[in-house]
């Protein structure tokens, strides 16, 4: 394993599909023989050089610009050598060929192959590298496969201030402050019959609380992040004909699902990912959920209820003009059961009333205070509706600062504030247990350390780079 990961690499570092651009990259250490093999010259570091790309028999493959990044100054730590070429899939795997065969050939300065055992990347191990060779830490690693991945503005401009090391930053930041309480800690430990109560002196409970709003903060602006790289599953759900399918399509602002009179029309899944102030919520139209003796809708219904289950988000959508009815009635509440027994504590259930345009004013029956009465045909609430989804999902209107996150960093920082909270306890006992407030100290920073994927002897074990998924 050691080995391979000092093997040198190369890649189609872009897309696949047909571009108008393409680039090959080959990572590793002395690529200087292979540089003049695929190039027939050296090549000045960080300087693009328009040249024909070499074929074994000396003719060209393709004319295009070469660059060479002598390591440590490159994106991988390594030397590093991208060919930019013409973006047609079958010309960038013959350009691939290439390098690997030239890897091999023999180096006519030196007698030597020119980059023996040359292979290809496994996917994200450009990143892998640049993470080992200490050019990017894990935080930011993740933030490159997050901003390749990213559905809307906001998330990409997001992804950018991680992987530029925003977040990174917060975090070194925090473990700063506890490597030097933890510090104290043990200097009282070590030194207990020393008559300087060190931390009292040192204010430990005043920088312990001080450690706690800190984090506190970096903890609401992880949350953002990870509900900005993740959105929330919105599942509309209710009887037939209750106008699940129109209000897809008005939040969506498109003809998503077919609209019909007849019940049982929505038979199956129809999902589509809307943006709300740069929140992903992915919205998902459901069959009604009733009794049926046709087989293909029970199965649709089926379906429905998997999805609700699976939600973070349920949306209960009634009809206004059958309110009264006692069947309808009746049926709302066995649904109304089933979504008690189904969804977790944790998901939010929305009751929406649908087709205010269909009931006049003096009849509109009286609803929960919390309720919200719509209009998917005309579009009449719908605004307050995106703005009451951004509230279930914990969206805050925020500035410029937040960062991308992903759901384990947020598990880790939780991790942190568990683990402070009780050091806060054994630094607040009558009788302060500092052994067990300097474990829980280091424990804390092994969360830490976790998220930015520095270790050392002193750290949790067993958490390997390739758990994660990391990009390209």
């Amino acid at each position: 394993m050691l080995a391979r990961l000092n093997d040198p690499i190369a890649a189609v570092a872009t897309a696949p599909g047909r571009g108008a651009v393409g680039i090959v990259r080959v990572s590793g250490t002395g690529l200087g023989p292979l540089v003049r093999g695929l190039c027939g010259r050296d090549l000045k570091p960080r300087e693009a050089t328009y040249l024909p790309f070499l074929d074994a028999d000396g003719s060209a493959l393709d004319h295009g610009l070469a660059l060479f990044f002598p390591g440590p100054n490159s994106f991988t730590g390594e030397d590093v050598l991208e060919l930019q070429a013409h973006g047609g899939p079958v010309l960038l795997q013959l350009l691939l060929a290439r390098c690997l065969a030239a890897g091999e050939e023999t180096d006519a300065a030196t007698g030597r192959p020119r980059l023996p055992g040359l292979r290809v990347a496994q996917p994200g191990e450009f990143s892998q590298r640049a993470f080992q060779n200490g050019k990017i830490d894990l935080a930011q690693a993740e933030a490159i496969a997050d901003l390749i991945d990213a559905s809307t503005e906001a998330a990409a401009r997001s992804a950018g201030r991680s992987l530029g090391g925003a977040f990174s930053r917060e975090i070194h930041t925090l473990r700063d402050a506890l490597i030097h309480l933890r510090m104290l800690v043990e200097a009282t430990l070590d030194f207990p019959e020393e008559d300087i109560d060190f931390l009292q002196q040192a204010d430990a409970a005043g920088q312990l609380q001080r450690l706690q709003a800190q984090l506190a903060a970096v903890q609401q602006r992880a949350r953002q992040g990870a509900l900005l790289r993740e959105g929330i599953k919105v599942v509309i759900a209710g009887q037939p004909n209750a106008g699940k399918s129109s209000l897809l399509n008005a939040l969506a602002g498109a003809e998503l699902a077919i609209v019909s009179p007849v019940a049982g029309t929505t038979r199956d899944i129809v999902s589509q990912t809307i943006q709300i102030q740069g929140v992903p919520l992915h919205v998902v139209d459901t069959a009604g959920l009733r009794e049926s003796g046709d087989e293909v809708e029970r199965i649709g219904i089926a379906r429905a209820w998997g999805q609700i289950e699976d939600a973070d988000a349920v949306l209960f959508l009634h009809d206004l003009t059958r309110a009264g009815q006692p069947d309808y009635q009746a049926a709302d509440a066995e649904i109304r059961a089933g979504l008690a027994g189904r969804l977790p504590p944790r998901v939010p259930l929305l009751e929406v009333w649908n087709k205010s345009d269909a009931v006049e004013a003096a009849s509109m029956p009286a609803l929960p205070e919390e309720a919200l009465r719509l209009s998917a045909k005309a579009g009449e609430g719908i605004e307050a509706l995106r703005q009451k989804l951004l509230a279930l999902a914990g969206w805050q209107a925020v500035p410029e600062g937040v960062y991308l996150a992903r759901a384990r960093h947020v598990q880790a920082l939780h991790r942190v504030a568990g683990h402070l909270e009780l050091a806060s306890a054994h630094l607040e006992a009558p009788m302060p247990a500092l052994d067990l407030l300097a474990e829980e100290l280091r424990l804390a920073q092994n969360a830490l350390n976790e998220i930015t994927g520095e270790f050392g002897a002193d750290d949790l074990l067993g958490v390997i780079f390739s758990r994660f998924c990391i990009g390209k």
